[in-house]
């Protein structure tokens, strides 16, 4: 049999046909559900009279229009009629469908994609499919983990297949050792950086190489979440002892006997040696700085150290008309530092960066200082219910308190416009969210990506500060 990637060995493991089209028919493992794709799916099962093919295939949570705080009154207690229409229409689908549901107030609720992994529901060698673009995130526990459109939501409730056309195959190996302070945020930034947001467009991503073999899970579940931001369908990592032992114990996860078979299955999802990649980009790890966005796309991005780019060194006319409205939107200039930029708010949130590793460097960075007077408002948002347990049993909400940090209930937040947690017009937020489009936060919001313990110095600092420099 030839070499084949681990991309290779997902697809052909999980393909059901090929269409006369190009296109194939894949099988399915598991769905992920929320309240913004799925209600239109469900209304067209309910038109054409069809039944969930699977409902213990899928799984449902309310995430992205909830509110963070004044949760007590439950769905009832959203002020928000339209979150609130949103939120109670996909309880009841999930009644009259037979879908499991982590209800607003079940202590399980969260991130979908946070919940997924920490539930056992993510398992190695799985497809699986969510209404959202960040389904990449679950990549990182060698799946296939694509994001999808509402009417293939549909498609796989009634069916269990997703139509879809194979991708070609691309490594990206981050080799060394990361420095002190640059975290798995940084990596996947630098990649979009390099490559642009299109430059994954037509490929699946595995990432390779020392660096990332030596992450935990949460730091590959970040770089693979940002697949997506550099163009890509999927991102994924090998299966190997990291894997295992994350998997190992969770809830939905196989127990006893059932879990060792399942353990000699998945130690194949590896690319074999002599596997062939369409294409290959190659980091050193250790030479990487903390980065930071200085635009309006995840493409925008450099080093803490750096400068913004000056336009005259753009060759490329369309690009640098890009920039141009970039630096409009966002208030700066071409050659200005990023480091000392004021800014108005810091959101720690977001199925990128709220996991429990992320809270614990957050808390390492602010323990004993306070936020700055320039910051109006400091949120951190656990990224499921669990993660926020385990964040007050360890002390860390106490030290978001008492340095004047908003701890709030799980959700997605401030990561999008979509509930109560928004910028206002013209102001400045440093994000550990994944996208810092125009309006992204809130209408005329200005976004700054960048890691936790970056994001933590920019809340003690009032500005895009050098987390080293702390």
């Amino acid at each position: 049999m030839m070499a084949r990637t681990l991309y290779d060995k997902l697809w052909e493991n999980h393909q059901v046909d090929d269409l006369p089209d190009g296109s194939s028919l894949i099988y399915i493992d598991r769905q992920l559900l929320h309240e913004v794709t799925s209600p239109q799916a469900f209304s067209g099962l309910r038109m054409q009279h069809r039944p969930v093919w699977r409902t213990g295939a899928s799984i449902a949570v309310p995430d992205h229009a909830v509110p963070t705080r004044g949760r007590e009154a439950g769905v009832a207690g959203i002020a928000d009629l339209v979150a609130r229409r949103q939120v109670q229409r996909l309880t009841d689908n999930c009644e009259e469908f037979s879908i499991p549901l982590f209800a607003l107030d079940d202590a399980r609720q969260g991130i979908v994609h946070v919940i997924g992994p920490e539930q056992g529901l993510t398992l190695p060698g799985m497809t699986i499919v969510c209404g959202d673009s960040h389904t990449a995130t679950h990549g990182a526990f060698a799946t296939l983990a694509m994001g999808i459109g509402t009417s293939d939501v549909e498609h796989v409730l009634a069916t269990q297949t997703l139509k879809m056309r194979r991708q070609k195959n691309m490594r990206v190996i981050f080799d060394g050792q990361l420095s002190p302070w640059v975290t798995p945020k940084d990596l996947v930034m630098a990649m979009i950086g390099r490559i642009g947001t299109a430059g994954g467009t037509g490929y699946a991503i595995e990432y390779a190489g020392s660096a990332i073999r030596a992450l935990s899970m949460e730091g590959r579940m970040t770089i693979c979440n940002m697949s997506i931001e550099a163009g890509a369908r999927a991102g994924m990592v090998a299966y190997d002892r990291v894997t295992e032992d994350y998997v190992r114990g969770r809830h939905y996860a196989p127990k006893g006997d059932m879990f060792q078979r399942a353990t000699g299955v998945w130690r194949d999802l590896v690319s074999d040696e002599g596997a062939r990649f369409d294409r290959e980009e190659h980091f050193d790890a250790g030479a990487l700085s903390p980065q930071v966005s200085w635009g309006t796309s995840p493409e925008m991005v450099c080093g803490i150290s750096e400068s913004i780019p000056r336009l005259e060194a753009i060759d490329d006319p369309g690009l640098r008309e890009g920039y141009r409205r970039a630096l409009d939107y966002m208030a700066l200039e071409p050659g200005q530092p990023l480091e000392g930029i004021e800014l108005d708010k810091v959101f720690i949130g977001s199925c990128t960066n709220a996991r429990i590793e992320d809270l614990r460097a957050v808390a390492a960075v602010v323990e004993g200082r306070k936020v700055h007077d320039q910051i109006h408002q400091a949120l951190i948002v656990p990224g499921s219910g669990q993660v926020r347990e385990q964040a007050e049993r360890e002390g860390l909400d106490r030290i978001f308190l008492d340095a004047g940090f908003e701890w709030r209930a799980a959700g997605c937040s401030m990561c999008l416009g979509m509930n109560d947690d928004r910028l206002s017009e013209g102001e400045r937020c440093a994000s550990t969210s994944n996208r810092n489009f125009e309006g992204r936060q809130g209408k005329g919001g200005r976004t700054h990506l960048m890691s936790p313990v970056m994001a933590a110095a920019a809340a003690v600092t009032g500005a895009i500060t050098d987390v080293r420099e702390l």
